[in-house]
């Protein structure tokens, strides 16, 4: 990704995260799923780093795909949670403490069929990319 194309995905995301947390969620809560706010500690830098995504529930917990649009590498986000697990999700006015994992197996495959079923874009992200597009769990701490 090119510097101008960066500045560009950062404003856009720095912009969602502004009206969807002073909408309370009501604006930029809802993108074909609904959507939360994950917050991370760089890997690097160890600055707080803010990211919608689409999720799906899971019990208590929550569900969000590191696909990057079928990318060759993984979101950074997820890159940031590697390295730190623990993490807040926004929901609406709802704030919570997570602690991140990536779902394998027989959960991996029962959740994942479940998203493409909603979602089958995310089916053709993984077409896209020779990776595997992890499935992560953050659950409720």
């Amino acid at each position: 990704m090119n510097g101008l194309q960066k500045q560009i995905e950062r404003f856009v995301t720095q912009s969602h995260v502004a009206l969807y947390r002073s909408s309370g969620g009501l604006l930029g809560g809802w993108m074909l799923a609904p959507v939360l706010l994950l917050t991370t500690t760089g890997r690097q830098s160890q600055q707080q780093r803010t990211t919608p995504l689409t999720f799906f529930p899971e019990g208590e917990d929550f569900v969000v795909i590191a696909s990057y649009g079928g990318g060759a590498r993984h979101p950074d986000w997820w890159l940031n949670l590697e390295a730190q697990p623990r993490a807040e999700v926004e929901v609406g006015l709802s704030r919570y403490s997570v602690l991140a994992r990536e779902a394998e197996g027989d959960e991996r495959e029962r959740v994942w069929r479940r998203v493409t079923r909603w979602m089958p874009m995310y089916a053709f992200y993984q077409s896209r990319t020779e990776r595997r597009i992890p499935v992560v769990v953050l659950e409720r701490d």
